[in-house]
């Protein structure tokens, strides 16, 4: 029997809408629901009127993508959720790879590889994923920053009940602050290396239009946290 797995797409006055749907409507293995959750957008709402039948909708105001998130989860049935972001894609074998490498490893997190696409989804780099060498050099990593792509991750759902969910009073390290908690709960992300999503690069998103505050908050995110997870490290023989 296939594994259940939600997927979720927070969406925001985003173009590339109809993108996200279609790579998602076109799994190998078909999804056991898709989630858009509007996070009060103004704009491009009408680019999803012809999913309406194949996907549920649900409205909500504007609280970033974490509540869009949090509220997803929330109504999600699956056994396993997979988070994609409104201007990605995920390519045909996503969820089915990376649902049965979790069911066969009894995995609660995990992550992938990806390459990046342009606004015309061009291919502009394969692979571009950072790939570790043991636990140690993973959990290393997060000392100097993020190294998961969250439009890569797919969670177990029950894990949400362990460690919460995402905090919707950080606006861009939401994911980053997750993981940190994941780990530090014994629930370590586990990278299966494939790339499975399309991350597009392009002049409206996000990660480029906030990139300064970005690296503030991350840079406190990382502080709450470090204290605790050298000690990890530290017990690791790290």
């Amino acid at each position: 029997m296939n594994p259940k797995v939600s997927i979720i797409i927070p969406f925001y006055n985003d173009p590339y809408i109809e993108q996200a749907l279609q790579s998602a409507l076109s799994q190998s293995m078909k999804a056991h629901e898709i989630i858009v959750v509007d996070d009060g957008s103004s704009s491009h709402v009408e680019r999803i009127t012809p999913y309406l039948p194949y996907i549920h909708y649900l409205g909500k105001a504007n609280g970033g993508t974490a509540s869009a998130l949090n509220h997803g989860i929330l109504h999600a049935s699956g056994d396993y959720v997979a988070w994609l972001s409104s201007d990605d894609i995920f390519y045909h074998d996503k969820i089915n790879n990376q649902a049965l490498f979790m069911e066969q490893n009894r995995l609660l997190i995990t992550y992938t590889n990806f390459n990046y696409i342009n606004g015309l989804s061009q291919l502009t780099e394969l692979n571009a994923a950072a790939v570790f060498p043991s636990q140690l050099e993973f959990l290393r990593c997060f000392l100097q920053g993020n190294p998961i792509n969250g439009c890569t991750v797919m969670f177990k759902k029950e894990v949400f009940g362990a460690i919460g969910l995402f905090d919707e009073h950080l606006p861009y390290t939401h994911d980053f602050d997750l993981w940190f908690r994941a780990i530090l709960n014994g629930y370590v992300p586990v990278m299966l290396n494939q790339s499975l999503t399309g991350y597009r690069r392009h002049d409206g998103m996000g990660t480029l239009k906030h990139y300064d505050q970005i690296l503030i908050e991350a840079s406190v995110t990382a502080n709450r946290y470090s204290a605790a997870l050298r000690s990890l490290i530290s017990s690791m023989g790290g």
